[in-house]
């Protein structure tokens, strides 16, 4: 059994939460831009009716492993990297976990940069009549986000207590003058999705919005009572959030015509005040990324703490960049590498608490180095959700991710044995 106190990790029964407090931090996850962004996308594939159902089932899958995991958690009392050791080894669960974090972070800080940089440059167009291309936004945003994730990370709890209600108003606003302004009933009844896509692809979507969360989950469901009520909280606190997010996301851009969430409140009409709600959600959003990013680079290239303001700027610029050279043109493709890349790992994680181990809590234990089995049952897990999701469609491919990297991680592990650290 692994002891939990040598981790430095080891959750004291005082500061156990309740599962109503956990289901409120999933909620609180839940309403932001990129889920808005999705809706709209989704809206462009689908009418409402089909877009609710695939929805549902997409969320459905991603609280089925957040479930496993985050009972891995609240078992043992260690986030995901440390409870990752034991499937991958201590290197590869450095290597792997901080790579797909470092990825999604750099590249939703990308979305949302380019998102901020538009809304502002629509904000001034309204305003002053003067055009400023939205390139140019998008990098004076993304170094104003950098450097308060540098620098003054600590300001953002401010920002914070502005920019999470405005959202709120914002998206209220946004859906009553969708509803009952600009023909919102007529077009929303008449809507006939412009570039129609699979059910299946819809779902890889939705996923996608929230496989990283996912992933990581355990590192709050650590903190839960017990077993159910980390269920309680995942089922309750992600599923309803997150269909009421992308359903507005969705009816917004229908009547407005298009997903960009900064030109969708332009075109319904929405004064400067919506468009700064915006950038302060973008922003605040986008100072965690950075924050998070430079935290998994740090421990990708195994830098001490000292090079961590340095690591920071490396993710936030190489993300500001993308936001300024196009990066929302390529929104689904990175939505894509999310679904496949992300999902295998929670595969290998399961497999190796749930059926290797029992979910008995004392059959944990880390695995040194690199645990072979681990690793080459992610590759084959992400490879065949790859596949299935952009060259052989089949299926849904995350659950093929995951499936494949489970069935390959017990069956490799009997070849490849971990040796225990």
């Amino acid at each position: 059994m692994q002891d939990n106190k040598s981790t430095g990790f080891q959750i004291e029964e005082s500061k156990r939460q309740s599962w109503i407090s956990l289901a409120a931090v999933w909620t609180g996850a839940m309403v932001c831009v990129p889920c808005l962004m999705i809706g709209g996308l989704l809206s462009s594939g689908f009418t409402l009716g089909p877009m609710s159902v695939l929805i549902v089932i997409g969320y459905a899958i991603i609280c089925a492993f957040m479930c496993f995991i985050g009972m891995q958690g609240c078992d043992t009392g260690l986030p995901t990297v440390s409870l990752a050791e034991s499937a991958l080894g201590k290197k590869g669960a450095q290597f792997l976990i901080s790579l797909i974090l470092a990825i999604a972070c750099i590249g939703w800080f990308g979305v949302q940069a380019a998102v901020c940089g538009s809304s502002f440059s629509s904000m001034i167009a309204q305003m002053t009549g003067v055009e400023i291309p939205v390139a140019v936004s998008s990098l004076i945003w993304g170094a104003v986000m950098l450097l308060t994730a540098v620098f003054g990370y600590n300001t953002v709890k401010y920002l914070n207590y502005i920019a999470v209600p405005a959202l709120i108003i914002v998206l209220i606003w946004a859906l009553i003058a969708a509803i009952f302004q600009n023909d919102g009933i007529a077009k929303l009844g008449a809507h006939t999705p412009p570039a129609p896509m699979s059910f299946v692809s819809g779902i890889n979507f939705v996923v996608a919005t929230f496989a990283v969360g996912g992933v990581i989950s355990a590192d709050f469901s650590r903190y839960a009572r017990n077993r159910k009520d980390v269920i309680k909280s995942t089922v309750l606190g992600v599923l309803p959030s997150g269909l009421v997010v992308l359903f507005i996301g969705a009816t917004c851009s229908i009547v407005a015509g298009q997903y960009d969430i900064s030109q969708v409140f332009s075109a319904l009409g929405l004064p400067a005040i919506g468009l700064i709600g915006l950038i302060l959600a973008t922003w605040t959003t986008n100072v965690t990324n950075a924050y998070s990013g430079g935290i998994a680079v740090t421990n990708l290239l195994g830098f001490g703490e000292n090079k961590f303001k340095t690591t920071t700027a490396i993710a936030g610029a190489a993300g500001t960049i993308l936001g300024a050279v196009g990066i929302m043109d390529k929104f689904q493709s990175f939505l894509s590498i999310i679904t496949s890349f992300v999902p295998p790992v929670a595969g290998v994680m399961i497999a190796a608490y749930w059926i290797v181990g029992k979910g008995k809590r004392e059959n944990f234990a880390v695995a040194g180095g690199v645990n072979v089995a681990g690793i080459l049952s992610f590759v084959l897990g992400a490879a065949v959700a790859y596949i299935t999701a952009n060259v052989v469609p089949f299926f849904i491919a995350p659950i093929n991710g995951i499936v494949v990297s489970m069935a390959a991680y017990v069956i490799l592990i009997r070849f490849l044995p971990a040796k225990t650290a």
